[in-house]
């Protein structure tokens, strides 16, 4: 599908609801999972991925009912799930693949999971390698990609390890493992990752202890239902974050929006480059905070991204990529070797794509170098391509508001995955 993007922009105003967070709404589906009793989920994220993730649970046999945003899960515990009649197809979702790797590992039948091209792209041996040290027995294609198959396993073996890849996903995939081993694990990461699991894994009534980077995990199967909203999406947030930051004469109110300390990390960035962002309202539903973020249009000055921040930006460094465009100097993004293993090489896709707009982009095998600021058009012809990965999708209908070319995006379907109603919000708040 072919969307005409909106270029041109004279402004963004008003207030604006984004969608649940994508990563707390997986979360909640395999907790509410889990969980005795009921479970029901507030302004729950209805994207492609998300749904994946509740198909999974439903084909095991969780009941799981909606009505508008709101989901209600009967939990079943780990024990009560059942085979599943098919292989489960999910889609274009890392998160629902990988973290699910780790909550099936211990179960009395094997299961199977298929996805799109793009994810089947996508290495797995980051989850299989530690949960196999544990005792589950995971077949992939070529030992790294799906499809793959969890076979029936019994026992799992409590670890010490370090986690030598910074993923939330291979984390949280580690932690579920660990809550079905023999003896207490202790996981420690290479940086701080966002810490959705761990803080919803005590929101459901588990335990867990966190010393430094070290996480230790004793085995538990007894959680209790919540009653909880989503807060607004960071990652969702920050499309029009930027947008309101670079259109001229925008101000732009951001409600209820996710305020994670481990998803904050592009905000910390764009007011480094001389952003207008405030915060006001901030509420705390049982451990994660939200807060309304208030965006003022203003100009900005490269910076540097690197080392341990990078973790915290990973899903936001193309929009970065994007601010530096536009900003005064040149901005240097290393230690991001991650993003080329991402739904695309996120690197190479964002430089191609910005380019085609007039950005001055090198690559490097860890990052790129952008030089601003410069003005973005059409350079040869009206087509950008999302090449199927929504961040890029949704970055490219931000850089089109600055472009004075009428663009048109190829496969915008892809926004989908984490947005699906981005182009109705972003009419709603456009002068």
């Amino acid at each position: 599908m072919d969307k005409a993007l909106v270029g041109s922009a004279q402004g963004l105003h008003g207030t604006l609801i984004v969608p649940g967070d994508k990563s707390i709404s997986h979360r909640s589906i395999m907790f509410g999972a889990l969980a005795e009793g009921t479970t029901v989920i507030d302004h729950f994220l209805f994207s492609a991925d998300c749904r994946r993730t509740l198909a999974a649970f439903q084909a095991l046999g969780v009941p799981i009912t909606s009505e508008g945003d709101q989901v209600m899960i009967t939990g079943v515990g780990f024990k009560g799930l059942k085979a599943p009649a098919a292989p489960l197809d999910l889609g274009n979702s890392g998160t629902s693949t990988r973290l699910l790797m780790g909550l099936f590992s211990k179960q009395p039948f094997p299961i199977e999971f298929f996805g799109d091209a793009s994810l089947s792209k996508r290495p797995m041996q980051r989850v299989i390698g530690p949960l196999s040290k544990m005792g589950a027995q995971i077949t992939a294609t070529d030992n790294d990609f799906l499809p793959l198959t969890i076979a029936a396993n019994q026992n799992l073996n409590a670890v010490e390890m370090t986690i030598s890849v910074a993923s939330a996903q291979v984390k949280s995939a580690l932690i579920f493992a660990a809550l079905q081993a023999d003896g207490p694990s202790k996981l420690t990461e290479s940086a701080q990752t966002r810490d959705h699991t761990e803080r919803m894994l005590q929101q459901f009534g588990g335990k867990i202890q966190k010393t430094g980077l070290t996480l230790t995990i004793n085995p538990q199967d007894h959680f209790v239902a919540q009653h909880f909203r989503v807060p607004g999406d960071m990652s969702s947030a920050a499309f029009f974050a930027l947008a309101a930051t670079l259109v001229p004469n925008s101000e732009l109110r951001l409600a209820q929006v996710g305020l994670n300390k481990t998803r904050t990390g592009f905000l910390d960035v764009l007011s480094r480059m001389g952003a207008d962002l405030r915060v006001e309202n901030v509420v705390s539903q049982t451990d994660e905070a939200s807060g309304d973020l208030i965006i003022t249009s203003s100009h900005l000055h490269a910076t540097t991204v690197n080392g341990a921040e990078i973790a915290n930006v990973i899903d936001e460094i193309p929009l970065i990529a994007l601010a530096a465009t536009q900003a005064t100097g040149i901005t240097e993004i290393s230690d991001a070797a991650e993003l080329r293993v991402k739904e695309t090489d996120r690197i190479e896709t964002v430089a191609t794509e910005l380019r085609k707009l007039g950005a001055k982009i090198e690559t490097k095998a860890d990052g790129m170098i952008v030089h601003g600021p410069t003005p973005l058009h059409a350079v040869t012809n009206a087509y950008v391509d999302s090449h199927g990965d929504h961040r890029i999708g949704l970055m490219l209908a931000v850089a089109a508001l600055l472009s004075d070319s009428q663009l048109t995006l190829t496969d915008a379907a892809a926004i989908d995955v984490s947005y699906p109603n981005f182009f109705a919000d972003l009419k709603t708040v456009l002068d």
